[in-house]
Formats: C-alpha cells, structure tokens, sequence
C-alpha cells in the first residue's frame, strides 16, 4: 500500500483490519530477501532510537515502519530527544505503547537551557545546523497511544516520544511535507554545528529485529480461534 492508500484504511477506521497483515507481508518480505543476501528495504538505526524501514518517497510524502526494540542498539545521539518536524505526522500503532510528550519551548537569549539546531538531511547524512538561539523547553501535554489506535502531529510541534509498558513498539508512519518548516531538534548550549552519518543496522540484528517485531504484529492482532 501507499501513502494515501494508508491513509485512507485510517480514515476510514479500518486500518486495525488490514494494516497489521500489510506489516507484517513487509516484514516477511524484507527477511526474505536478507536471507537471500539482498537489500531493497534499509533498516536504518535512526538517532530518536527506533529501527526505520523507509518504505516510501515520493514528492512531498513518504511512509515508514518504525521499531522500536531491544534487538538493535540505539544510534548515539549528538543533541537531545526534543525535535520538531517540517512535515505533518500520521501513525498507526502496531503493537506496543507509544507516548508523544509535547514540550513548551520559549526563547531565552540569557538564560536558555538548550540551543535550537536546524536539522538538514541528505540521504544517510544528517546536517546539524547551531543556530545560537538558546531557549528554554518544559513539558507539556501527553498523549498515550496503543495497540490499533493512531494519531496525528502537527508540523512544527516540538516534543518527544517515550514507549510505555517494555521496550518493544512499532508503528507506520506517514509523513506530508508542509511549506516553509525546518526540520529542528534541541542540543546542548555548547555544542557546534557538526555532522551525523545515519547507520544501518547490524545484519544479525536486523533479522532479530524484524522476526521479534513479526511476531509481535501477529501475537497483537490474531484473534483465537473459536
């Protein structure tokens, strides 16, 4: 499926029906075709801590599964959880917890707690762009997000996302570019601009990773049989 045939399983309230098979035929595929030594699907460890399957990028949207799970090491990360996208967020949560913590950011030239970095992508390579604007960030609202729910975040909203309840989650996500947002994330005061190659992730892990995350959309979605 694509991005607005996704779309349209959510908006219709059937995606808890057919998203999860769809997954898990993704996940089945890309194992299948590890196994035989190719690649077509990279299993990209992403900074925010969760494996990324890029699925989909055409034009202004794009769509991925996104793993969070114990089997993969977390890629370091040079700035800090807090970010905010230039593209509008649609999810689907496939098995597991997902809680999406929004935090209030205000300027603060004197007393700024954190430096705002403009995030600029190309391919694998990430440009951390220091911006010099300190700020202050607190929390503010949550929102908790389970098994077969989704949810949608605006572009430009900073926040950050936390699994609840163990280790492993897993979602599909859907991206839509907006015009005139940047990509942002909060480091340290003290840090300069710098330069992050994103990594693929250990071929051993990856099977791991996949087979886990497979039998967790299975284990969350098969009815019993009566």
């Amino acid at each position: 499926m694509k991005y607005e045939e996704i779309r349209e399983e959510i908006r219709a309230g059937t995606a808890a029906r057919t998203l999860p098979p769809w997954a898990g035929r993704i996940l089945g595929g890309v194992l299948e075709e590890a196994a035989a030594g190719r690649s077509s699907v990279p299993a990209v460890r992403h900074p925010l801590g969760f494996l990324c399957l890029p699925l989909e990028r055409s034009s202004d949207l794009g769509v991925c599964l996104h793993i969070w799970t114990p089997e993969v090491r977390p890629a370091p990360s040079t700035t800090s959880p807090v970010h905010c996208h230039s593209w509008e967020l649609l999810s689907f949560v496939l098995y597991g917890t997902v809680r999406n913590v929004r935090m209030d950011v205000s300027e603060a030239a004197a007393t700024g707690t954190h430096q705002v970095f403009e995030v600029v992508s190309r391919g694998d390579l990430d440009e951390l762009r220091a911006t010099g604007r300190a700020v202050h960030c607190a929390p503010a609202k949550s929102s908790t997000h389970r098994t077969g729910e989704s949810y949608t975040l605006p572009a430009g909203v900073f926040h950050s996302t936390l699994i609840e309840d163990g280790l492993d989650a897993a979602t599909v996500a859907l991206g839509r570019q907006t015009p005139g947002g940047g990509d942002l994330s909060l480091g340290p005061l003290d840090v300069p601009s710098h330069k992050v190659r994103r990594s693929r992730s250990d071929h051993a892990d990856t099977l791991r990773a996949l087979r886990r995350s497979a039998r967790r959309i299975a284990a969350a979605h098969c009815s019993p049989r009566r």
